[in-house]
């Protein structure tokens, strides 16, 4: 943690730029970016979404801490990239530091390093910056280096990369980061009494912040974790989530970051809504989330207007886990289009549910002659699968749908699904290909025209953690890839409608590394070390991903512990097992969770089990609104709510 001022590293950078590839990322100086004196801040933080910058920089987190922090005089918060290989040789042959874009400042002179996960598979990315920095990757090596925070939806297990990362913070983080620098701003105004382990202790006395070094691990004869302890006085034996309670209070990003390099996302985007209650069994963001927090009708128009002075962006997302849910949606949709009707602005809702969509609120959206493709996700191929994962869309409530888009004027849908479902058979899978070719025929019948497009999407289905899917087996990459080349042979064969369905999909190798990681425990991290020694960089990236490697990583690093890849993968896990995240607290109830997956199994046999959305419907117990310490209301509407008073 440096008291002067670093110096820029620019000045040696500079002539290195035409060297790489999109050196414009390297850059800074982004419209509404921030530069504050180092010298005024009591607390720097450094921020880190750890992919390449036109993947980073969209991201809605970072850019809404970054404006938290910034908006206090006395907290300086800059940004971090991965850099692209071309740039890490530059950096190493050159003995330059991993740096922010903003004041190319070196990485390790800040207090703290926050980083934020959406995917697990950007634990070498994290690995690469630490060592470009010059920041030790073990936490336990680290004296008066920056301290290592780790968050976003991975952060609910962070045990894999336990021995690298000082500290994770699960759930919200608007009110998180403010609390841990008001924290350490006390600790360095007394002059760091105690060093790291004291500015650690008091971070884990809040009870929102967990410190892996202060719980110590035992496993017993099965490979199986024993026990997750304490060792220190002031570590809760449960860590708890931090929900944000009034979303109004905080419309971030009042400043969005506008990209001088081309960016995965070009529009500017409003969060509508955070939490889900659909009860989709495999989907760890709706679990994790909970509960369902509105933005007003106001505050989002409030924020559309200023975000779109702000950037110039023509296009502008309603975002959230499932938009078409906002209890005022329809009337979100009529004011917005109202509004910016025979401009260049365009509104999209990226997110749909089949149940949800209505022809009213898409021609709003579409009102300015903008029509894009529509998607929608069914996730599994059969109802019978769908009643398992409590998708509850039948395949009626698809064909309506898609009929009611393509007889208006739609050309194209996009339907997404999973493979590797728990009790899925390769029938199911195939059954995929079946309702494509009744949506193209559907379209076709309805639209008069032959030019109908249907695309299937299919990703790897991975269990996640504080989700009832958590105790499921994955599916082997030898059958994943065989389910899918049998439906991409049924679909090419078809000579009627098989032109007319795009066809995408992942192999199942990447599905089994995300697996070990996102359920891993403490001594996954030598897999994630050893395979970062050996090159690994942008896992998530098929040009960069190896799976070799990762196999080869992962026999070598757990040898000698009893456990190995499938292990950790294909295996189904026991409700008595103590899982690596049980003290680890989402609000969730454990025992919910069980009873959950039990009627996924017996949906699977037959039996007609459905979890309604509890919005709408009675309690189902699943633990989170006592947790938030209240009694649940009912809205005007009818739709369940909490005190927005309640922390």
């Amino acid at each position: 943690m440096s008291v002067s001022a670093p110096e820029s590293v620019f000045p040696r950078l500079e002539p290195h730029l035409l060297t790489v590839s999109k050196p414009i990322q390297y850059v800074g100086g982004e419209l509404n970016s921030v530069q504050k004196p180092w010298d005024e801040a009591e607390v720097r933080w450094v921020l880190m979404y750890p992919d390449a910058y036109e993947v980073g920089l969209p991201n809605q987190g970072v850019q809404i801490l970054y404006e938290v922090l910034n908006e206090r005089p006395w907290i300086l918060a800059e940004r971090t990239y991965a850099v692209w290989p071309d740039m890490e040789e530059v950096l190493r042959e050159q003995g330059i530091p991993q740096f922010t874009v903003d004041a190319h400042r070196p990485v390790g002179a800040f207090d703290l390093f926050g980083i934020s996960f959406s995917t697990e598979l950007g634990y070498t990315n994290m690995l690469n910056a630490l060592d470009l920095a010059g920041i030790p990757i073990h936490a336990v090596d680290r004296d008066t280096h920056p301290l290592v925070i780790a968050g976003g939806h991975a952060a609910f297990n962070p045990e894999p990369i336990a021995d690298f990362v000082d500290a994770a913070v699960l759930g919200d983080g608007e009110e998180v980061v403010l609390k841990i620098s008001d924290v350490v701003r006390e600790w360095k105004g007394e002059g760091s009494p105690g060093g790291r382990v004291e500015i650690l202790r008091r971070l884990a006395a809040s009870g929102t912040v967990y410190v892996p070094r202060f719980y110590d691990v035992e496993y017993d004869d099965s490979g199986a974790i024993a026990s997750v302890v304490p060792n220190v006085p002031d570590a809760p034996e449960r860590v708890r989530k931090h929900t944000l309670m009034d979303l109004d209070q905080w419309p971030y990003p009042r400043n969005p970051l506008v990209p001088l390099a081309e960016t995965v996302h070009e529009r500017f985007s409003v969060e509508i809504f955070r939490g889900c209650t659909r009860g989709c069994r495999f989907c760890q963001a709706g679990m994790i989330t909970r509960p369902v927090r509105e933005r007003s009708i106001t505050t989002i128009g409030d924020m559309v207007e200023n975000g779109i002075q702000k950037t110039g962006f023509e296009e502008v997302g309603l975002l959230s886990l499932s938009s078409a849910d906002h209890t005022e949606i329809g009337d979100v949709a009529t004011g917005l289009a109202d509004r910016y009707e025979g401009s260049n602005v365009s509104l999209s809702l990226p997110s749909t549910r089949v149940d949800a969509f209505n022809i009213t609120l898409a021609n709003e959206f579409s009102r300015n002659g903008r029509r894009s493709g529509l998607t929608f996700a069914p996730e599994g191929g059969s109802e019978r699968m769908r009643k398992v994962i409590n998708k509850m869309v039948t395949e009626e409530d698809l064909i309506r749908t898609v009929a009611a888009a393509y007889s208006h004027g739609w050309r194209q849908v996009k339907l997404y699904f999973m493979c590797g479902l728990p009790t899925e058979t390769d029938e199911d899978v195939l059954q995929i290909a079946e309702l494509a070719k009744k949506v193209i025929a559907t379209g076709r019948e309805v639209s008069g025209r032959n030019d109908i497009r249907c695309t299937v999407s299919i990703g790897g289905f991975v269990p996640k953690p504080h989700t009832p899917f958590q105790w499921a087996s994955q599916l082997d990459v030898e059958t994943t890839d065989e389910r899918l080349r049998q439906l991409r042979e049924t679909v090419r064969a078809d000579k009627r409608f098989g032109r007319a369905i795009g066809f995408r999909y992942h192999d199942g190798q990447p599905g089994i590394i995300e697996g070990l990681l996102s359920r891993g425990d403490r001594r996954v991290g030598r897999v994630i070390e050893a395979v970062w020694r050996d090159g690994g960089r942008f896992d998530g990236w098929s040009e960069h991903f190896s799976y070799d490697r990762w196999i080869a990583s992962a026999a070598s690093g757990l040898a000698g512990t009893g456990v190995d890849l499938d292990w950790y993968t294909l295996r189904e896990r026991e409700y008595d097992e103590v899982l690596p995240w049980d003290h680890l607290d989402s609000g969730l109830d454990k025992d919910w969770m069980w009873a959950d997956w039990e009627d996924a199994l017996a949906a699977a046999r037959g039996e007609d089990i459905e979890v309604e959305d509890c919005r709408w419907t009675p309690c189902y117990d699943c633990g989170v609104c006592p947790e938030m310490g209240t009694e649940i209301q009912v809205g005007p509407t009818g739709q369940k709510l909490l005190p927005l008073s309640v922390v």
